[in-house]
């Protein structure tokens, strides 16, 4: 029995060093993503200083651009939703909402509110989708650019094909239906593409409207939400989407644009077969395969994130809604992977494969495996005797300490860099949430995302029905 425990508490021990490694090399990870981040916006906001986008708007040489909006059972949020993107400040662009066969008044709403009528528009099928029952058209002059299409569905990857097939310019923007663009979200986003014609796909920033006050489809004034689940998840987008995706955006090997604002140029997406409709991680599998195909033609080309066009949605306030989310997005993060497994450790792929695939893999999709176990190995210690107090408090050093300092540090990039929220209690709110997140919130989004995995296994493909309030219901604080 002594030798047995021997061994027990040998393996512990030396799980338990692996942890802490592994914490340790992760948060050095996000220590130069952070720096890279603070440099990479600094270089942004300088080189953007002067720029005049109202030239941009003017010019005739200002790429048209489709804006795509696939909804389901959006009818709380639709029209306000729509009504932002028909007041969007650009020259030339269309509205394409792609009714995916919802089951509540999304498609009647939008037909009374914006006096829609059913053409004889011919549907080209591009791309292969489900059928396509009708295409609308306003009669009103001032919603002459919108195109609402009703079809059959078949989920948002194929509502995506249908609004690739029915656009009519070389640029298109997808965001979801029950998002809110600020006026020169387009044109920021789009200004990449006018800059250097190898750019092929950008992504701009999504912040949380819950708490902000929206009128007439517009964030009137920005606040957070005084509930604690919102302010978490602003701590989690200020992580993922200011130092996460503006360090891989430097590299050139951003591997995720958000389904909820990104541009892509329409002939290389038709190129690639468009949207993959079998997986729950479409935007990250399309931009995936957008790196590989650029990369294996030897092409060269630019998939960016920018952090200033900003897209408002409305984040999750119950536990049920939100680990749902968490779900959803961690499955289709490993459905994705294991798509795309070719390219791990493949220097075919430069950066993408060496270094941004792997990361995806062991600090963001293993991560929380990893972490649960650490938990795990270390309360059995605890409950027999054997917890070393050194490797205790060095487990709690590199697992919370610098995880708290990373979120902390996202959020005065934040500050420095673009100061959203002019309220100071919202900024110490900020802060004090970036603390607290780390005793018990991220151990419960971990156990989340554990669960994915799990779900994924069981062969779990559905997305699961995500319930809005609607943005007229915040603004509250």
């Amino acid at each position: 029995m002594s030798i047995l425990l021997s061994i027990l508490d040998f393996l512990s021990d030396a799980f338990t060093r692996f942890v802490i490694f592994y914490f340790a090399s992760i948060n050095l990870v996000y220590f130069l993503m952070l720096l890279f981040s603070f440099l990479s916006i600094r270089f942004y906001l300088r080189r953007n200083l002067l720029c005049d986008y109202r030239i941009i708007v003017q010019s005739e040489f200002t790429t048209p651009v489709s804006v795509l909006a696939p909804a389901y059972n959006e009818s709380v949020n639709i029209s306000e939703s729509v009504h932002s993107l028909l007041k969007l400040n650009y020259s030339t662009m269309e509205v394409i909402v792609i009714n995916d066969g919802s089951k509540d008044d999304t498609l009647n709403i939008l037909i009374q509110h914006f006096h829609l009528r059913k053409t004889r528009r011919l549907y080209v099928a591009h791309l292969p989708t489900q059928p396509v029952r009708g295409i609308y058209t306003s009669q009103k002059a001032e919603y002459k650019n919108l195109v609402v299409v009703d079809k059959v569905n078949g989920g948002k990857a194929d509502a995506l094909n249908v609004g690739i097939n029915v656009s009519r310019y070389p640029l298109f923007c997808a965001i979801d239906a029950d998002s809110i663009l600020e006026d020169d979200a387009l044109l920021k986003a789009t200004k990449p593409f006018m800059e250097d014609d190898t750019t092929i796909a950008v992504g701009g920033i999504v912040r949380i409207a819950n708490g902000c006050t929206v009128q007439r489809g517009r964030v009137t004034d920005v606040a957070l939400s005084g509930k604690f689940l919102p302010v978490f998840q602003v701590v989690e987008y200020f992580r993922a989407f200011l130092t996460g995706r503006m360090a891989w955006s430097a590299a050139n090997a951003l591997l995720i644009i958000s389904g909820a604002f990104g541009i892509f140029k329409k002939n290389v997406v038709l190129e690639v077969g468009g949207y993959k409709h079998d997986t729950v991680g479409e935007d990250m599998e399309l931009v995936i395969r957008l790196h590989r195909l650029m990369r294996e033609t030897k092409r060269p080309y630019r998939i960016i994130f920018v952090p200033d066009p900003v897209c408002w949605t409305e984040a999750p306030e119950t536990l049920s809604m939100l680990r749902r989310q968490r779900n959803r997005w961690h499955r289709g993060l490993l459905d994705t992977l294991l798509i795309h497994r070719t390219i791990l450790f493949n220097p075919k792929y430069g950066m993408v494969g060496l270094f941004a695939a792997p990361y995806f893999l062991f600090y963001e999709l293993l991560g929380p495996v990893i972490e649960g176990m650490g938990y795990i190995v270390v309360i059995a210690m605890l409950l027999l005797g054997t917890l070393n107090t050194d490797i205790l408090l060095l487990f709690f050093i590199v697992s919370v300490v610098y995880g708290m300092m990373f979120s902390v540090g996202a959020v005065i990039l934040e500050e420095i860099s673009f100061h959203r929220y002019p309220r100071t209690m919202d900024l110490v709110r900020l802060i004090g949430h970036a603390f607290i997140e780390n005793f018990g919130y991220r151990q419960l989004t971990a156990f989340w995302r554990i669960q994915a995995i799990i779900d994924y296994a069981r062969g779990v493909k559905h997305w699961g029905p995500m319930q809005r309030k609607g943005f007229a219901s915040h603004g509250q604080h």
